[in-house]
């Protein structure tokens, strides 16, 4: 009988939420410092009626923590969400670094998530307008905001930034946007279409030439073709506009170095400066030599392309995924270099062990050509070795080249496909959530506040006053600034006798009814027995 008393006495009863664990005292005390290894019944969340103590946590969680006092091995349940665990683990006092191996790849998931989620909001996908006090602290007049003395420049100044850079906010920058998109395509297929020979002129011009008989005549002769003049019209029209928008953009930015920083508007302005500069080398330097070879770095204006991602959500993840998969991308280019220079150099001396009349490898910087073509598995097919040797070291480059190059792409692939799916979801969401109130505001502020009872000398003796405060006396009540939000019930003595007998509890009981002990703890009175004050407050 003894033994089975001390056994019920050494097993503690958790309720979690609803589900009530049963452990062993010493089972709790494995984990020192932690909120499981310091139970006492003085807590606030001990119900003496029910001999338990009750949180109010997630009970799919504590399973596992109640298992990691038990076996000294935590697991993570894959039922849950990691920030959810995490929290879980803070507030029972446990170290997440202490989760096994075999679970931490799946627990640590969520942190590359959030990351993600943080990159996403960096990228500005979301259309959703902010309001004017996230407008005023973007735009620095934050503190023109509070007083209420916003001139027009600053009202006028966040609506031009939206219109011309921001293409979803409203439907006037849908057209801004259509019509930046539509002169950004012709611009590029002018670009390309100019250089066709049945869009060219020729020019011809008028030489003297000697005839047989040592007389002279004129001849028309055609020295080079220029693109039509329709075409420089169209590049005028376009690069008005580009110089239109690059100045509005610039004007209205929130932030003028972070603006002229960006690689998309270096290139912007670099293209527009080089259609000024060219007109400029066509009319005072064309009667140069070879002028026709400054046209050359024209080409930029080609990367006026990249201008789409302002406007394509799905450019702006493929330009994040390739910035992610850098060190992949890093990785593949070190190895095909590396593998470049191993076979050109073996197929070099390959190819001159035997007697091979028609070797095309005649340096080592034509063998890195071939195996650059290669270990791409390009093979233009203009080198080939012909000794069997030299097969044998193209075969074994080719066999190098496809495992090189199919090693980083599923990377690459997974990063693209997790940017897009996570993209598909917060364009999915909710805009507006509900707000939760903390449960320290309910408590706080769920009732009102109700003055003590007045000292009426009466036989009994709570701290300094005579009197037992009934339970509506202690609503409102604090200890230290930690308002009570449930009442204390003064119980009579043949009431205590009775929980005694039915929960073991003993007749001084802890009646702190809000969440841990923060202050000292209302202890219930010391009731004497007297049959006339023998009364009780329900």
């Amino acid at each position: 009988m003894n033994n089975i008393l001390s056994d019920s006495e050494n097993r503690v009863v958790l309720n979690v939420g609803g589900i009530r664990h049963e452990a062993y005292k010493a089972t709790l005390k494995k984990i020192p410092a932690t909120r499981l290894s310091r139970l006492t019944e003085a807590l606030a969340n001990y119900d003496p009626v029910l001999n338990e103590y009750f949180f109010d946590r997630h009970p799919g969680v504590f399973g596992q923590i109640l298992n990691y006092y038990r076996t000294g091995k935590l697991h993570y349940p894959t039922d849950v969400c990691g920030p959810l665990f995490e929290e879980e683990l803070e507030f029972w006092g446990l170290d997440s670094n202490q989760v096994e191996p075999c679970c931490w790849m799946t627990y640590t998931q969520h942190r590359d998530t959030q990351e993600t989620l943080a990159v996403l909001e960096r990228l500005d996908l979301d259309t959703e307008k902010p309001t004017e006090e996230e407008l005023a602290r973007k735009f620095g007049y934050e503190e023109a905001y509070a007083k209420g003395k916003v001139n027009w420049w600053q009202h006028l100044k966040p609506k031009l930034w939206s219109l011309m850079d921001e293409p979803y906010s409203s439907n006037a920058a849908k057209i801004v946007g259509i019509i930046s998109v539509f002169f950004i395509c012709v611009s590029i297929v002018s670009f390309c279409l100019k250089t066709h020979p049945d869009m060219r002129v020729p020019v011809i011009k008028n030489i003297t030439v000697k005839t047989a008989d040592n007389g002279t005549a004129w001849t028309l002769d055609k020295q080079q073709t220029n693109a039509h003049e329709f075409f420089f019209y169209i590049e005028c029209i376009c690069n008005a506009w580009f110089t239109f928008e690059i100045l509005i953009r610039f004007i209205s930015s929130p932030n003028k170095c972070e603006f002229i920083m960006s690689l998309v508007n270096i290139i912007d302005y670099i293209a527009t400066a080089s259609f000024f500069v060219d007109l400029c080398l066509q009319k005072f330097a064309s009667h140069l030599e070879n002028a026709d070879i400054l046209e050359f770095f024209s080409i930029i204006r080609i990367m006026r392309l990249f201008k789409l991602t302002r406007h394509s959500s799905g450019l702006k993840i493929l330009v994040q995924t390739f910035r992610a998969s850098a060190k992949e991308l890093t990785l593949l280019v070190f190895f095909l270099v590396l593998g470049i220079v191993i076979f050109a150099s073996l197929v070099y001396y390959a190819e001159r062990i035997q007697t091979n009349p028609h070797n095309d490898f005649n340096s080592i910087p034509l063998g890195l050509w071939w195996a650059l073509v290669t270990m791409t598995t390009v093979g233009y097919g203009d080198m080939t070795p012909k000794t069997y040797i030299g097969m044998f070291v193209g075969a074994l480059c080719a066999l190098a080249g496809v495992l090189t190059i199919a090693l980083p792409v599923p990377v690459i692939v997974s990063n693209f496909a997790m940017y897009y799916s996570h993209t598909q979801a917060r364009a999915k969401l909710p805009k507006k959530r509900r707000r939760v109130i903390p449960v320290e505001q309910l408590l706080g502020g769920g009732r009102p506040h109700q003055p003590p009872m007045k000292n009426d000398g009466g036989p009994n003796n709570l701290s300094n006053s005579n009197v037992p405060k009934r339970p509506k006396d202690l609503i409102g009540a604090k200890i230290g600034n930690i308002p009570i939000g449930t009442s204390v019930l003064a119980l009579c003595p043949q009431t205590m006798q009775l929980h005694k007998g039915l929960a073991g509890a003993p007749l001084r009981q802890t009646f702190d009814k809000t969440f841990e002990s923060k202050g000292p703890p209302i202890v219930a009175p010391n009731f004497e027995s007297k049959k006339s004050d023998e009364k009780c407050y329900l």
